[in-house]
């Protein structure tokens, strides 16, 4: 490979970017909010509606069963080894941008770019998926109150081409249907606005959400305790082995989410101490709640009845207990609010760095000067995730997410490995324990969790990948920052002598 593909950044040069006045953002977040932006971001689809396919199978996936707790087990260490690498290098490089930053001062420009342009899939291509789920709980929350918004005005086109007389009952203009998903476009221009004004607006009203829906989930699990039947354990897990890992590579998209804490890092107060501290707990917290809601569910309903998009809903209302379904269900929205909120903030910072770098265009690296926000990539996000949430069903996004993002946990470990080769001296507030070792684990649990995934995605995921690379050498390689000031640097040198 070409030395240019592999040239790096120095890490203090990514300290100096963030601290120049024209791109410096608002530092006002501490741990407590840090741990509920995490919180936020794990906490949603993936208990409210992924458990329920994870436990009962589907056609790409063998049922779990009840051994889906021992799922989310394997899941959160595997995820637990890739934390504690994320929290060695955000506290290192106090930069936002993530994964794609770590990159670029470990593995070069070349892999920071693939890595930036595979964290798409987790933020923004996730959030169409999340956005249509949310839009879905929130059509049954105004039904359950009596109110019904037409069908043409609350569903995506592909649904609405498998519902039989749906397109023929909607309005047309000039002989074309028209259908879209009102809700799932006005919650993201909601949360664009909201994000735009500030991190610390939209971190409050994170915050009051993460609060609302843990309440609902401890509920759930206080009060299907005394519903629980054993014998609903019984097989514990009906396809051993295989069951188990087939259910861990789906529910892993329950647990994106922890790393979006590391792209506030140029908005924390402390990032060096808070961003590590945020990422462990919300890891740890997230675990203990989904094998308690896991066991509980599964004790309440046979898992071969959970292929629903409300599993937990379902439970309850097998238990005779219809209101608090209908409370579960306002639960499910607050939660996937949450969620879309968090995610929509950490892809424009990611946009924001790679700007900066040269490597997209100038204007994307621009800040509010009133309200200190990445105001244009925010704005771009909220358009990229909300025209097609209106009109696309994306069957396979939580998949395709997935595979994104264990990619980048991979690298991500290989870059601690890296780094503590090729610059062992360099101040490390937090260290990963175990190096080699634990990175080695995190490499190898989530390259593991990648082979589960069904071919489909492999194939989309390669394909993804080719329209990257393209895109760099049209336009990254020859705009990067850095690739001009070595250039720069070697002329001077030249002439010099």
């Amino acid at each position: 490979m070409p030395s240019s593909l592999l040239r790096r950044k120095d890490v203090d040069a990514c300290k100096e970017d963030a601290d120049r006045s024209e791109h410096r953002l608002k530092r006002s977040l501490g741990v407590l909010p840090l741990t509920a932006l995490g919180i936020g971001a794990v906490i949603g689809a993936g208990i409210f509606s992924a458990i329920g396919t994870a436990a009962s199978g589907g056609a790409n996936h063998v049922a779990a069963g009840p051994a889906l707790v021992v799922s989310y087990v394997l899941v959160a260490l595997a995820c637990g080894f890739a934390a504690l690498c994320y929290a060695e290098m955000a506290a290192m490089v106090p930069v936002a941008g993530s994964a794609y930053t770590y990159a670029y001062v470990t593995l070069g420009e070349f892999v920071a770019w693939i890595i930036g342009w595979d964290l798409i899939l987790e933020y923004a291509v996730g959030n169409v998926a999340v956005a249509v789920s949310w839009a879905d709980y929130f059509k049954s929350l105004l039904a359950g109150l009596g109110l019904h918004l037409p069908d043409w005005l609350s569903t995506t086109v592909d649904h609405a081409q498998r519902t039989p007389g749906l397109l023929e009952s909607a309005p047309h203009i000039l002989g074309v249907p028209i259908v879209l998903n009102l809700p799932a476009g006005l919650i993201i221009a909601l949360l664009t606005v909201l994000l735009v004004l500030g991190i610390q607006e939209s971190a409050r009203v994170n915050t009051a959400m993460v609060v609302l829906k843990l309440v609902m989930v401890v509920g759930f699990i206080g009060v299907g305790t005394f519903y629980v039947m054993p014998a609903h354990w019984t097989p514990f897990a009906p396809n051993g082995l295989s069951g188990i890992l087939s259910g861990a590579s789906l529910i892993f998209f329950a647990y994106i989410g922890f790393d979006a804490v590391s792209t506030t890092a140029e908005e924390a107060k402390n990032p060096q101490r808070d961003i590590p501290r945020a990422m462990i707990a919300t890891l740890g917290i997230c675990t203990v709640l989904y094998a308690a809601v896991t066991l509980v569910l599964t004790g309440m309903v046979s898992w071969k009845d959970l292929g629903v998009g409300d599993p937990l809903a379902k439970a309850l209302q097998s238990a005779g207990l219809e209101a608090l379904a209908g409370i579960l269900s306002f639960g499910a929205v607050i939660a996937m609010t949450a969620v879309l909120l968090v995610f929509q903030l950490g892809q424009p910072r990611i946009f924001m760095v790679m700007a900066r770098d040269g490597l997209l265009p100038g204007w994307a690296a621009k800040v509010h000067p009133r309200y200190r926000t990445p105001y244009v990539t925010t704005i771009l996000t909220g358009i990229f995730v909300g025209l097609p949430a209106m009109f696309v069903d994306i069957n396979e996004a939580i998949e395709f997410t997935n595979i994104g993002t264990l990619f980048a946990f991979i690298l991500v470990s290989v870059g601690v490995i890296v780094l503590r080769r090729t610059d062992p001296d360099r101040a490390r507030p937090f260290r990963c324990p175990g190096v080699p070792w634990l990175p080695l684990l995190s490499i190898l649990g989530c390259g593991v969790l990648m082979l589960y995934l069904p071919l489909i995605t492999w194939k989309r995921f390669v394909g993804w990948q080719a329209i990257g690379i393209a895109l760099y050498f049209l336009y990254g390689r020859r705009h990067s920052r850095l690739a001009a000031q070595q250039t720069e640097a070697a002329w001077t040198r030249t002439t010099s002598k």
